[in-house]
């Protein structure tokens, strides 16, 4: 069961108010001064935790702020040893700043709000938040926990635009997912964490529940550092073994919140595997990158989120930069769109070949 949420976001905190923002078509790429020449300046920052200060300590920030959001929205306390914590980034500040260890800022956001354990820490590049989702459930289900906060923080920092920029996948022009014009990604930061509760322990607490967690899948395309395998197969191995896993089949699914980089080749192998899956309609396609840039590390826990609050109004966000759409989908395109009765998938893409994909299913009030 799902019954916590929360998320730091350039478009703001308060949950049901970024939604709102969200679907009201609002984004939060800017300009944002660098000394270095990119090939674009654009990205999603949150002003609250300023760019250009340490990104180590901007990192804990985030976490901690989330963290504490989702303990508060499912009524636990921050100091209970009996929740997990799993944690999720890809490669954080460590790209700029010295760090002991790959896990020091997961250990450090625990300590910062209290937790007395020592929190799980994932990273599969831009998969890890979601990951983290994966790891939560196991444990969970397998008996282990019967409360994980798990989801992911990541910021941007000039290493990681300066890398963007130099590996191509950073867009001269803008994020557009899906559309004829797409010509690559820009870059975001954020944090999201997601409670995922025991059944039996989120009834005996009467716990509120937005969504229950059924299903997850994963498969590694074991292709290339950067670019997916065009053939899309582990794409879609990842999301049959997620319908496996959660007992349901393609008909089952009424929207899937997309990866949706808006770089050529992850959008056209995504496409394709999403129409090898659906076939021809299927489910209502979203994406909120041209909303958030692509968080890295923190996506795929942002992008749960937005699934579990898409399933909760029956609605989804319009994907922002998407006018002239290349890809065969049934895509939100222009305004928010209705959602019909089912499930949804939330699927995420990372360097690495790194593909994972977690299936929510809403509840009735």
């Amino acid at each position: 069961m799902i019954t916590g949420l929360a998320w730091d976001t350039p478009l703001g905190r308060d949950r049901e108010a970024v939604w709102e923002r969200l679907c009201a078509g609002d984004s939060g790429l800017a300009p944002v001064d660098s000394p270095h020449p990119l090939r674009n300046t654009h990205a999603a920052v949150i002003a609250s935790v300023p760019y250009g200060t340490s990104p180590g300590a901007r990192q804990r920030a985030l976490a901690g702020r989330a963290l504490r959001s989702a303990f508060a929205d499912a009524g636990l306390s921050p100091t209970d040893p009996e929740v997990g914590l799993v944690l999720g980034t890809s490669f954080g500040a460590s790209l700029d700043e010295a760090e002991p260890a790959l896990h020091t800022w997961a250990d450090d956001a625990a300590a910062g709000i209290g937790h007395p354990g020592t929190p799980m820490c994932v990273m599969t590049a831009c998969s890890a938040g979601a990951d983290a989702l994966a790891v939560a459930h196991t444990l969970v289900r397998s008996g282990k926990r019967r409360v994980c906060v798990a989801g992911g923080a990541d910021v941007v920092t000039e290493a990681k635009r300066l890398g963007h920029s130099a590996l191509g996948t950073m867009s001269p022009t803008g994020l557009r997912a899906f559309d004829r014009a797409h010509d690559g990604m820009l870059l975001g930061e954020g944090a999201a964490f997601i409670v995922v509760e025991h059944p039996d322990s989120a009834r005996e607490r009467g716990a509120r529940v937005y969504a229950r967690l059924r299903g997850t899948g994963a498969a590694n395309d074991a292709a290339g550092l950067t670019a997916p395998d065009p053939s899309g197969r582990a794409v879609v191995r990842a999301v049959e073994r997620c319908l496996a896993s959660a007992g349901l089949t393609p008909a089952d699914i009424a929207v899937v919140n997309a990866h949706g980089t808006g770089t050529p080749l992850n959008d056209e192998v995504e496409a394709h595997s999403l129409r090898e899956l659906f076939g021809d309609g299927g489910p209502l396609v979203f994406a909120t990158k041209g909303a958030f840039g692509h968080s890295l590390g923190a996506t795929g826990a942002l992008e749960a989120v937005a699934t579990v609050l898409a399933l909760h109004h029956r609605r989804v966000p319009p994907v922002l930069g998407l006018c002239d759409p290349a890809a065969p989908l049934r895509l939100a395109t222009g305004s928010p769109r209705p959602v019909g009765e089912g499930a949804g998938l939330s699927l995420t893409l990372g360097f690495g070949g790194f593909n994972t994909c977690l299936l929510f299913e809403g509840v009735r009030a």
